[in-house]
């Protein structure tokens, strides 16, 4: 699932969807479900209904553009398949409070700090749906008994939740129901901030200099890069997120667009004296990678009657398999 926030960042892309694309290209006769999950958006409410609508659609359109083809997998709005929101209220019943407590996403997106005793601070004011997303998310998962789920990092702590409630509700009805996922992880590590790389690139960041959006311009990407922090030495640039968390970063964005170890990378940057240079490569390496992506999503947004077509056709296919394991699940309980 990915959520409708608009156009895919470059921590998006290698982080976890390029995955995705790599899964559809291989010749497999695994079933492959790509959602767009606008249930989980509205967890951070959504005022203006219009704009909400062409972030949605802008989601199916960045899927495509990074090569999904809808004729291998799924493509869908979660909020199109009702048995999402069931199987979550089921689930539900099988979360407890505490692990879901030690969740830290909805600390992190709810600007929770904690005390010096290790209190929360002005937890009243966090909204039910945002606190126990992850439960949604497990079902997203579990509602088409799906094996492998190609995630970012920082959404490894929800898939560990899904295994325990897939394994909580099999062992309480001595049934295997749900089969317990395995977490595919990116290789390449989080992608930061180009200006303040104390925090992962994100698109709510006020300071959209250090997002690099994959339908940026190459004047665009060229300029970001430009400002890229990055440190006094010049003589030699090496991979040390510690005492370089910024060249780091710019290395670890060539080796995760590349494909490339973080050794080989340094060899190919080895030849490069000053800063200038060594940011002339990293843009010349992303304009590139980008440029595919980015043609295709500036033709798929202008037919916004196709990115429905995609979407309708994907939910009625996915729709068929989650009311297959909803009678399952409902059979399970007792509810038939």
């Amino acid at each position: 699932m990915v959520q409708p926030t608009g156009k895919f960042h470059l921590g998006n892309y290698l982080g976890a969807v390029r995955v995705w694309k790599d899964l559809c290209d291989l010749k497999t006769n695994q079933n492959l479900y790509f959602g767009v999950a606008d249930l989980h958006a509205i967890t951070i409410p959504k005022p203006d209904a219009s704009n909400f609508k062409q972030l949605r659609l802008e989601a199916i359109a960045s899927l495509l553009s990074i090569g999904i083809d809808p004729l291998k997998a799924h493509v869908f709005f979660q909020s199109s398949i009702p048995q999402h929101a069931e199987l979550n209220w089921m689930l539900s019943t099988f979360a407890p409070m505490g692990y879901l407590n030690r969740m830290t996403q909805w600390k992190s997106k709810s600007n929770l700090k904690e005390s010096d005793e290790g209190t929360l601070d002005n937890t009243s004011n966090v909204k039910l749906g945002l606190f126990a997303y992850p439960v949604l998310q497990a079902a997203d998962i579990l509602l088409y008994k799906s094996t492998h789920v190609p995630v970012g990092e920082d959404q490894s702590q929800h898939l560990e939740l899904t295994r325990t409630l897939a394994e909580n509700f099999n062992k309480m009805y001595k049934k295997r129901v749900f089969p317990l996922p395995k977490t595919m992880l990116a290789p390449t590590k989080k992608i930061l901030s180009l200006n303040s790389v104390a925090k992962k690139m994100s698109k709510s960041d006020p300071n959209q200099n250090g997002v690099v959006y994959l339908n940026d311009s190459p004047e665009e990407i060229a300029r970001k890069i430009k400002k890229a922090v990055t440190d006094n030495i010049s003589e030699a640039f090496y991979y040390d997120p510690i005492n370089r968390p910024g060249v780091s970063n710019l290395i670890n964005m060539i080796s995760g667009t590349q494909r490339k170890s973080i050794s080989a990378v340094e060899k190919d940057i080895a030849q490069y004296k000053n800063h200038q240079d060594f940011k002339n490569y990293v843009t010349e390496v992303l304009v590139e990678e980008l440029k595919e992506p980015r043609l295709k999503y500036d033709n798929l947004i202008q037919d916004l009657s196709y990115l429905e077509k995609v979407q309708q056709e994907g939910a009625s296919k996915a729709s068929e398999v989650a009311e297959q394991t909803l009678d399952e699940v409902k059979t399970t309980m007792g509810f038939k």
